[in-house]
């Protein structure tokens, strides 16, 4: 990735940056020069406790240590990078989600950005500048009714809200932009194919096979690696991209019939 992106010196907020697409961008911000603050549940064991909080988002007390964490350590804020996300749902469609399990999705994909942004945003709009992009999922429009409806339906959530926040701050210096990955290949993805092999008789690159079938298929031929999805999202929040705001950028390989 090229230095003349311009991002040395940016102040860098990155959630979940310990494991797979989150881990990619830390690295990557990092490398390019910025100061990255970078949260988790648990710190990785070369964290700096400068520059990580341990935290559950989750909470609203969780996500107020966050906010005290950026203003502490960087003081303030030019670019945050949303990319918690994930379900614990279980398979079995709609019957098996009751109130607890409906909470918890939107608990996890959509009110941490929606606090972190509400606490963050108004040092941003003080200085006329900054960039959030938020990480949404291809699943808003390809759920998989089998195990994803809830976690589809916060990511789908969370990327109206990206619009109509990009359309109220925009005007005021700040660009809101969405990434929106197909399958990645990091560490609990592979874990599913060696699950799905497991069960089927067959190797990973079967396993990989059987998860691209249900997405059906990924005309590329694999998944995105985090460093791909890292390299967008870079990009996106560099001044290279100073007119983009707005829109959602599909990484999927060709899943998406259209996009």
């Amino acid at each position: 990735m090229p230095m003349h992106l311009e991002l040395q010196g940016k102040r860098v907020l990155v959630t979940a940056g310990t494991k797979g697409v989150g881990k990619a961008v830390v690295g990557l911000f990092r490398e390019l020069g910025a100061k990255v603050l970078t949260t988790a549940r648990k710190p990785p064991a070369e964290a700096s406790a400068d520059f990580f909080v341990a935290a559950d988002l989750t909470t609203i007390e969780g996500c107020d240590a966050v906010a005290n964490a950026v203003l502490a350590n960087l003081g303030g804020v030019d670019i945050i990078v949303h990319v918690l996300g994930g379900s614990s749902a279980p398979g079995g469609g709609f019957a098996v989600l009751g109130e607890a399990q409906w909470q918890r999705e939107l608990d996890l994909n959509l009110l941490p950005a929606v606090r972190l942004d509400r606490a963050l945003l108004p040092g941003m709009l003080a200085q006329g500048t900054g960039v959030i992009v938020h990480v949404t999922s291809i699943q808003r429009e390809l759920p998989l009714p089998e195990s994803t409806t809830a976690y589809a339906a916060a990511k789908a959530a969370l990327s109206t809200y990206s619009k109509s926040l990009s359309k109220e701050v925009s005007p005021k210096g700040i660009r809101v932009v969405r990434v929106a990955p197909g399958w990645i290949e990091t560490e609990a993805s592979v874990a599913l194919a060696e699950r799905l092999a497991l069960q089927a008789g067959t190797d990973y690159e079967g396993g990989k096979r059987i998860i691209m079938q249900s997405l059906g298929g990924i005309p590329l031929g694999r998944p995105s690696r985090p460093i791909e999805v890292a390299n967008l999202i870079a990009f996106l929040a560099s001044p290279r991209a100073a007119t983009i705001t707005g829109t959602e950028y599909v990484i999927d390989g060709g899943t998406m019939p259209t996009a």
